[in-house]
């Protein structure tokens, strides 16, 4: 599906939600963000427990070297570098992966850096059941609220695969305007002679498409599915209260 969709020139709510009253859209978009987070808490649970197995692993290395009196003093030194810079990097994952739950003042992201957040996180558990998670290379740093990007490209991402017939590529291509970023993501079968791995269900159940659409419509995106393609268009980010100054 081309980036240059009708959906340039749609505006307002997507037509399964339009007729909604508000209190219903609110709780179709709260349902929307407890499923994704849902089928995302596995990759998210990694993310932070890799950093933090690594801090352990050289503290138990360490602890054993020091038990056998083997450290030398400039040796310890430079492992507890180590281990300080290891500790930053684990502290600043998790508070990293905490912005899923509540977004942090600055909740804005350039164009590709959330795409390639959300496809990063994706990639090996998608590989796992069976599809190859492409991101197509973009240019310029048009900034989106990065909460949107992350939950709706996420919501496409996984509605694709879990509509899938067979094993394939999900590819993501970004385009953007003077007002507007857009996401493009299309699923495309592996040619019928290629010898790949048996399709696995994600085990979860699949995401309900009319709470995504009303939490796009909450997050002011304009959304269009069409066959085996989600297209997302994303307003630029706004900056609309001064950010907090940190104390020194």
């Amino acid at each position: 599906m081309a980036l240059q969709e009708p959906i340039a020139s749609s505006t307002g709510p997507a037509p399964a939600t339009a007729d909604v009253s508000p209190q219903r859209q609110r709780s179709l978009a709260r349902a929307a963000r407890h499923d994704i987070l849902r089928r995302l808490a596995p990759p998210l649970r990694h993310d932070m427990v890799v950093h933090l197995q690594s801090l352990g692993m050289m503290a138990e290395a360490l602890s054993a070297r020091m038990e056998r009196g083997a450290v030398a003093g400039n040796e310890l030194a430079g492992s507890v570098s180590k281990l300080k810079r290891l500790s930053r990097q684990a502290v600043t994952r998790c508070l990293e992966v905490c912005t899923w739950m509540e977004p942090g003042e600055d909740d804005t992201i350039g164009l590709r850096d959330g795409v390639t957040e959300v496809v990063r996180l994706l990639s090996t558990s998608l590989n796992f059941r069976g599809f190859d998670l492409r991101c197509e290379p973009c240019d310029g740093t048009f900034e989106v609220t990065r909460s949107a990007l992350r939950f709706l490209l996420a919501a496409a991402i996984l509605t694709l695969a879990d509509a899938a017939p067979a094993p394939g590529q999900i590819a993501v291509r970004t385009a953007q305007s003077s007002t507007h970023g857009v996401i493009s993501v299309e699923y495309q079968p592996e040619p019928v002679e290629a010898t790949f791995t048996q399709l696995h269900e994600s085990g979860d159940a699949p995401l309900s498409w009319l709470e995504v659409q009303a939490l796009a419509a909450q997050l002011g995106v304009e959304l269009l599915r069409n066959g085996e393609a989600i297209i997302l268009r994303l307003p630029r980010a706004v900056v609309t209260s001064p950010l907090k100054m940190a104390a020194t």
